[in-house]
Parts: C-alpha cells; structure tokens; sequence
C-alpha cells in the first residue's frame, strides 16, 4: 500500500455489489483494537475499481492512526465506492447508492460505522441512516453532529498555529490570531485545493493574518482568493511555491520522491489525506529541512468533533476544546522529534504503535 503508514494488517476486507446499483461497494476494517471501527464513506471515480480498494486499505489504515493518535476509543475503516469514470450519477441513482451502501455497513452488525467524506454530505448519511444505525455526522436536526469540515479546518488551523510558532511567525501566546500576535501572522502560506475544509481554512488562516497564495483545480474557486484578498495560481505551481508553509487540502498522493527537491517551503501541513506516495518521502522531507505533520494529525478535528459528541455524549464547548488540543500536541510531537533527531512521522508513528500494542487510548 503505497503512502500508508505501516500499521498491521486489515481485520476484513467486504466488497459487495449493490442490488439497486451493481456498484462494488468496498468496506475496509483496518482495526478494531480501540474500539468498533469508523471511517468516511468516499464516492470517487476511479479508472478501475482496484484503485478504488487500494484507497480503501490506504484509508482506513491512516483512520486507525487518526483514532489512536487522537486517543478516542474507535479503530480504523473506510467506505469506497469506486464509480466507473463515464458513470452518470444522477440524484436518483445515488440515492439508490446511499441505500446500497448503507446496506453493505449495517450487515457489518456495528463493526464500522460511516461518515461523510469526499463525494457525500451529512444530508447523505441521513439516507444511508435509513438502512442502518451505525452512522455519524448525520445534520443536527437528524440527530448529529453535522458534517465534519468545520472541525477539520478548525483542527488544521489548530496543527498550524504549532508549526507557525516553530517557524517564528508572530508570537506563540495563544491568543486566536486576530490581534495581531498570532503564530501564524506574517507567514506564507499556500492552499492547495479549496473544497469544504480548504475553503474554510482559507477563510480562518486570513483572519489570523497570514499572507495566503490560493489553488484549486476549479477555476470558480478563485472569487475565494478575490474575496480574501490573496493571490491565486495553479495547483500544481501552488505545490513548489516560495512560501513558508503548503497546506494541501485535496486528494492525497501529492508528495513523491520527485516533488520534494521542487519544495520551496519550510514546512507541509494539512487536511488532505494520504499527503505521502510513500513512506520514505517523510525522510526526504527531513533531509532536505522541511516539517511535515502527517495528515492524520492535521485533519483528526472532524473526528474529535464527532466522537467526542456523538460517542461520548460531551458538550459542543468540550468538542471543541478537544479540536483546539491538536496544538498542543502538534507542539509535543515537534519537541520530541526535534529532541531526538527524528522525523514527526516517526514519533507519531511510535505513539500510535503504542497504543495498539496495548489497547491504550492515551
């Protein structure tokens, strides 16, 4: 599994076709040491549905890690639907989807339970909830927590704030980054991809006064850049930018071999999942003196946010304390892996060994 962390082996592997649709349907269980598994359901095209079970096991590996590192009492899995890439997914079709899908979670008897990612919404997991209980993010009114966006900008800007007072921008005094001695003020900073997280993020990394050069394969997307008063390029330009840090907020894979000697930034932090093409990218980072916070760090506000209200039954008020908490711990694990001489990825890797190993949540 390219990219993925090293964790051990998937539990389970389903792949069932739909009986309103024919889609495969994949369902990828990495872990349930901490407890049943959880994970987004992504509905992608892919040009075979193999590549939509590789990213299934590449996925819900990196879920596992999210949970453990987060402490919360969840393992790892992901939901993939791979549409064939001329599929024609009407609203009637991909209601038919949602059914089938949560068909394939509820045979699971509370194994996994899914939430929205790339290709749904929390209006989507009130369809799927009617075919199973084992679901989260549902909107509140049905009940949930709402989609996890916001939290996952919040958690990103959260992971920021540390690597921004590691660089030296502004001041780390923990004030929200509005008054001007924020961590993050008078950096640069370039977003790569402008989707529900990237475009919040957006919106909170200029609020907290940084200098923001602003991408997405959407053209549209650039009146975020006229609105916030950035500038805008393409993303692959955004990537290799001279700037102080590159938050990618797409799809992953966007860190090979090949890129890291084009890096012009001092560090890599953001919401995307599976930033890496593989591993060892994170010691070719390092090598060349650049941070990089792994992926399941930056963007776990979304599930703090959903567990810690729909799973443990805590108020919005601790929910978000909880996502705030990313910068603490982003802080710690750069102390220790500065300490030590190591990469981030290789610290963080350790704690969530740990914790697997002995059930521990932290």
């Amino acid at each position: 599994m390219p990219g993925s962390p090293q964790w051990p082996h998937h539990e389970s592997v389903v792949i069932s076709s739909g009986a309103r649709t024919g889609l495969p349907v994949i369902i990828a269980v990495h872990s349930s040491v901490l407890g049943p598994a959880g994970g987004g359901c992504r509905i992608w095209r892919y040009p075979r549905w193999q590549d939509g079970l590789e990213d299934a096991l590449r996925l819900s590996a990196a879920m596992t890690a999210k949970f453990a590192a987060a402490g919360l009492a969840c393992g790892g899995g992901k939901t993939v639907v791979a549409l064939p890439e001329a599929y024609d997914l009407t609203p009637d079709r991909k209601h038919d989807l949602l059914s089938d899908i949560g068909d394939a979670v509820e045979a699971l008897d509370g194994r996994y339970a899914t939430a929205p990612d790339v290709g749904t919404s929390a209006e989507d997991m009130v369809v799927i909830g009617e075919r199973t209980g084992h679901v989260f993010c549902k909107p509140a009114e049905h009940g949930g927590s709402g989609g996890s966006s916001p939290a996952t900008a919040d958690g990103t800007l959260a992971a920021l704030r540390a690597v921004g007072a590691r660089l030296g921008g502004g001041t780390a005094d923990g004030t929200d980054g509005t008054g001007g001695t924020g961590p993050l003020r008078g950096l640069r900073l370039a977003v790569v991809g402008l989707g529900n997280v990237g475009s919040r993020l957006a919106d909170l990394l200029s609020e907290a006064g940084a200098e923001l050069l602003l991408s997405d394969i959407d053209p549209g997307k650039r009146k975020i850049a006229d609105r916030l008063g950035a500038a805008w390029t393409e993303p692959h330009e955004a990537l290799t930018a001279e700037v102080d840090i590159v938050v990618p907020a797409a799809l992953g894979g966007v860190l090979t071999e090949q890129i890291v000697p084009q890096l012009r930034c001092r560090a890599v932090v953001g919401p995307a999942n599976n930033q890496l093409a593989l591993p060892q990218v994170a010691d070719s980072l390092q090598a060349r003196g650049i941070v990089w916070v792994p992926d399941y760090i930056a963007s776990a506000g979304g599930v703090i946010h959903a567990v810690t209200l729909e799973l443990d039954k805590r108020t919005e008020d601790e929910a978000r304390q909880r996502v705030r908490g990313i910068e603490h711990t982003v802080a710690g694990l750069l102390q220790d892996a500065d300490s030590r001489g190591v990469t981030v990825a290789a610290v963080t890797e350790e704690l969530v060994r740990a914790r697997l190993a002995t059930g521990d949540r932290g």
